[in-house]
């Protein structure tokens, strides 16, 4: 956008200016002068150009505080009592260190963490020598938030003893019930008794947690430098990052989207590394292995024995291990969202691109056409925009959709993580005669309004927009600009994913002339913030659904606002436009659907459900006595055991590929097995039958539609 280039010129030249009048560039400095270097470099950059840059106070310094302590010691296991009484005189200084570049609360931190990793090396051990009695009755409290740190080490190694009896009790259960089923349905098998099954699961403990020290062993100052670096950057908001060399390098690689691996996002939250985005295309979305939530608790090869835990490691390691060459396959220990665990073996591959793609199908319903077009991303060719891209393919597909006898279209962005705002704006332009789609907003710079030029209108029809809360960014940009346009119903969540913000990736080391320290990295900064035509932000509030509809994530927090320190919802000017006029009962279809939903007794199923996964998810205390261990785990399954039917669901619709594309499959078998695959799925989804239904109930003003039809011809 032209917007981010002006600003980041301007920026460019003052921070040059400050950077080679203060003799940065003439001395070989060691890595403590460098990092003072980046601080100080990171900290203007931060204030000159971030959307909504914070002061530098004490307010940020305690941020700064408790997140980075946090950050190391999430689950306080290392750090005790005493340590952070030696931290906590610092609590309020950070601040006036960032500005006179003083480096002495992260040394006292970095050095102490060192010795207490040492520490706990020594009493790991030790503790998994020792057999479980998991006849005892005791409980662990997971919620680590609200623990207190360890007063002296024998409580510490107490912890740890009942953390790591946590983390073995799962595997231990594992191989009873693996021993339960060899022993039920293999002639002439040999017990293997409960003891040498114990001592199996401590091994395997042991086994994970030499894999995370020796990551740890390979990791210097500067690795967690970097961290220190990212909490201060992350106090202005979530989504701006600081990347060392290695990490920008890897950003790029995944940016260009040549990564090889399962394709997801991975987030670590708590000492625990957790899906965030299933990537469109890659082998987990083509499996339907993982769904967003899940949290990745072990990792093991193909030719492996043993799984490696993750649980407390960092998260490029953790990638390390679950990323692999084409062909080879990972087996995914994963605590899915309702806190069931299941393993799933995934074949590595690359990101399919074709099926980032929009796709079309046509749905067939007494005797009517409709038409649903799903599209995972608004991608674009980043060489030649016109070459090919998400809003020239969806007017394809609206055309050929027209063919077959389209009578209204369902647009399906459930899943859309966003992409190009450009394309957004364009495909907003097939459904509208002209005017503006959204406003971006820059520090210190007048509003920009993006517009639709362009008049004509390729579908003048019934439209529906399905979205969740993973919709976001440009998803929520085009569903944001058709209702308030009033053009489409937006079916779907209570409200999308809540990310109104852009990021410029900024490389450092333009800043400085003559560089002789080595490479400074890169600074992923929040500069612009998106704002609807009603004058509304996307951020944190999303789109909110016209027709609610529950799903498994209702009453859980996923999108923006589960992060920490989010920037805040605001609103700006309207834009001037004009509401679409083609329907004569707009709202009354909107009542009519909601009617409907209160009736379903699919969608009662769905939300209860919901309300389930809620429920244990808040659950913090965790059984370590086995067999109450194992009851839980059997209590959870037979409680399961009614939503089983939801998968089951028929929405009693046809569906059917459109015309060119049978004629590709044909000679394409894979993409033949593809769409009855996606086919199957849309017959059990009942979010894509209500939206039939809306499609059916709005009537179009045939004056308006005529008017429209002549001004195209």
């Amino acid at each position: 956008m032209r917007i981010m280039k002006t600003n980041f010129k301007v920026l460019f030249l003052a921070v040059f200016v400050a950077a080679t009048s203060c003799s940065f560039t003439t001395k070989q400095f060691d890595d403590p002068d460098k990092d003072k270097l980046l601080l100080d470099l990171i900290a203007y950059v931060l204030q000159k150009g971030h959307y909504d840059s914070k002061e530098i106070n004490d307010e940020f310094s305690e941020g700064v505080y408790t997140d980075f302590i946090d950050g190391l010691d999430p689950l306080k296991r290392y750090f005790l009592a005493s340590d952070i009484q030696d931290f906590s005189k610092y609590k309020l200084e950070i601040d006036d260190q960032i500005k006179n570049k003083e480096l002495t609360f992260f040394d006292l931190v970095y050095t102490r963490y060192m010795k207490r990793l040492d520490d706990v090396k020594g009493m790991y051990e030790g503790i998994l020598e020792i057999p479980f009695d998991y006849s005892e009755h005791e409980s662990i409290n997971v919620d680590y938030d609200h623990l207190e740190y360890a007063t002296s080490n024998k409580e510490l190694k107490e912890r740890w003893r009942k953390q790591l009896k946590f983390s073995t009790i799962s595997s231990y259960y594992d191989l009873v019930e693996e021993e339960k089923t060899k022993s039920e349905t293999e002639t002439d098998y040999t017990a293997t008794s409960t003891t040498e099954l114990e001592e199996k699961s401590r091994n395997t403990s042991k086994t994970s947690l030499k894999e995370y020290f020796d990551f740890t062993d390979d990791l210097e100052r500067k690795d967690y430098f970097a961290i220190f670096l990212n909490t201060i950057v992350e106090e202005f908001d979530p989504h701006t990052n600081y990347f060392a060399p290695p990490d920008r390098d890897r950003f790029d690689l995944r940016m260009s989207g040549k990564l090889e691996g399962i394709g997801a996002r991975l987030q670590k939250k708590n000492d625990y590394i957790n899906v965030i985005e299933i990537i469109s295309g890659g082998p987990a979305w083509r499996g339907e292995h993982i769904d967003v939530g899940d949290i990745i608790l072990k990792v093991k090869q193909a030719d492996e024995a043993d799984a490696v835990s993750v649980v407390g490691m960092r998260i490029d390691d953790a990638v390390k291990l679950i990323k692999g060459p084409k062909g080879t396959k990972v087996t995914l220990t994963l605590k899915r969202v309702d806190g069931t665990i299941e393993d799933e073996v995934i074949t590595r591959d690359v990101v399919e691109l074709e099926e980032t793609w929009a796709k079309s199908t046509v749905i067939e319903k007494d005797n009517k056409n409709f038409g649903l077009i799903n599209l995972p991303a608004f991608y674009f060719d980043m060489e030649n925009y016109k070459e090919r891209n998400a809003a020239t393919d969806i007017k394809k597909e609206i055309l050929r959709l027209k063919e077959e006898g389209m009578e209204g279209l369902v647009l399906d962005l459930r899943g859309n993580g966003g992409g190009s705002l450009r394309t957004a704006v364009d495909i907003a332009g097939l459904f509208i005669k002209e005017g503006p789609v959204v406003q971006v907003a820059s520090s210190g710079k007048s509003k920009e309004v993006l517009k639709d030029n362009d008049d004509e209108i390729v579908w003048d029809g019934p439209l529906v927009i399905l979205v969740n809360e993973l919709s976001a960014s440009a998803s929520e940009i085009l569903a944001a600009a058709m209702q308030d346009y009033k053009r489409a119903i937006i079916i779907g969540s209570k409200q999308t994913y809540g990310k109104g913000t852009v990021q410029n990736m900024i490389d450092l080391n333009q800043w400085l002339r003559k560089n002789d320290l080595g490479d400074m990295g890169a600074l992923k900064l929040t500069t612009q913030k998106f704002y609807r035509v009603n004058g509304g932000s996307t951020q944190l509030e999303g789109v909110k659904s016209d027709v609610v509809m529950p799903d498994r994530y209702s009453y859980i927090d996923v999108g923006e606002r589960d992060y920490d320190n989010p920037l805040p919802y605001d609103k700006i000017d309207a834009a001037k436009y004009d509401i679409w006029d083609g329907y004569v009962d707009f709202q009354e279809t909107i009542e009519k659907s909601k009617a409907r939903m209160a009736q379903s007794e699919q969608l009662k199923l769905i939300d209860d459900n919901a309300r389930y996964i809620k429920l244990r998810r808040d659950e913090m205390e965790v059984n370590l006595n086995f067999d109450d261990y194992s009851a839980e785990i059997a209590k959870r399954i037979d409680e399961t055991k009614k939503f089983d039917s939801i998968d089951s669901y028929d929405n009693k619709m046809s569906y059917r590929s459109l015309s060119n594309e049978i004629e590709l499959m044909k000679q394409d078998t894979t993409l033949r097995e593809k769409r009855k695959r996606w086919h199957k799925n849309l017959a059990k989804d009942i979010y894509v039958e209500e939206a039939v239904h809306v499609l059916e109930d709005l009537k179009i003003n045939n004056i308006k539609a005529g008017k429209v039809a002549n001004i195209k011809n």
